[in-house]
């Protein structure tokens, strides 16, 4: 009876340890958030309640966990969890809405902006005015385009597909188009460069909704790097910068490089001997430097800048 009370009486600790480190962090975002929005640096999305946000955060940290099944709240900085909750305001991002989500990087945590987030906040930040339209180009289909050489713009001209083209083991490649305003914005990807971009994910392309749906994996991407074009453009750029999302990063060698940095930095200094440097060395090395011709004062020489 003792014995399964223990582990309860654990977790009960736990949970009210991490309880009391989300509060204080809370605080302190919603602090950097209010001095954010005093000064004009930041505009929220309408009917973005930054409170609710974190309370919805908070749940979903409460599940989040790293690679050996600890508790992000147990394991990671304070410092990295309010980063990651700052980060999530900072793009007007949901996790309910599945916008992003948190990953544990050691004993760092990291909110990972998620293809639903991208598209998200290219519309709010990015001068996006519609949801952005993907087509997929198969072997067969009469595709072309030109690019201004006055403005560098792309523009498509003609995209003839016929039903029998569409075999998702014949696509040469996809394209997406962005509104803005009254103009449109073109990004082509070939096919090889969309397994490129497949590379980075932790299954690099070879997941089943990849293996199954690629025409659908296809447009993702495209429309992903479309959508980081208009984000990387705005005005805000600069308060996005570093913030990844999920077609950015492989999650499993982040984790794994991560936990190599934090062993690397775990020296033992048990079997380490210092020597010991007798009043007569001293001597001798105080010395020696007398009659070196680069201190005729006696001085050690600087490191000469």
């Amino acid at each position: 009876m003792t014995t399964d009370a223990q582990p309860a009486a654990g977790t009960q600790q736990q949970q009210t340890t991490a309880v009391a480190k989300f509060e204080n962090i809370s605080e302190a975002v919603m602090a950097r958030i209010k001095e954010y929005e005093a000064n004009g640096t930041m505009v929220l999305p309408k009917n973005y309640v930054v409170e609710n946000q974190l309370k919805s955060a908070w749940l979903a940290l409460q599940e989040t966990k790293d690679r050996n099944n600890n508790l992000a709240l147990a394991v990671c900085s304070k410092d990295s969890i309010a980063r990651a909750l700052l980060d999530m305001v900072l793009q007007g991002l949901s996790v309910v809405k599945k916008q992003a989500y948190f990953i544990v990087y050691g004993d760092k945590l990291n909110c990972v902006r998620s293809y639903f987030g991208t598209v998200a906040l290219a519309k709010q930040a990015g001068g996006v005015s519609t949801d952005p339209v993907a087509n997929v180009i198969y072997e067969g289909d009469e595709f072309k385009y030109e690019i201004d050489p006055r403005t560098g713009i792309t523009r498509i001209i003609q995209h003839d597909q016929k039903l029998e083209n569409i075999n998702i083991e014949k696509i040469k490649g996809a394209y997406c188009v962005v509104t803005k305003g009254d103009s449109t914005e073109v990004t082509i990807m070939t096919m090889a460069q969309i397994r490129k971009a497949w590379e980075q994910g932790a299954t690099k392309g070879n997941s089943p909704a990849h293996k199954n749906f690629t025409d659908e994996m296809c447009k993702k991407s495209v429309i992903g790097r479309a959508c980081k074009m208009a984000i990387n453009a705005s005005n805000d750029a600069w308060m996005l910068e570093d913030m990844k999302d999920e077609l950015d990063i492989d999650t499993v060698a982040e984790q794994r490089n991560e936990t190599v940095k934090k062993q690397a930095t775990q020296v033992s200094t048990e079997d380490v001997s210092f020597e010991d440097v007798s009043t007569t060395s001293k001597a001798n090395v105080n010395q020696q430097v007398k009659q070196d011709d680069h201190a005729p004062d006696g001085k050690i020489p600087g490191p000469g800048f």
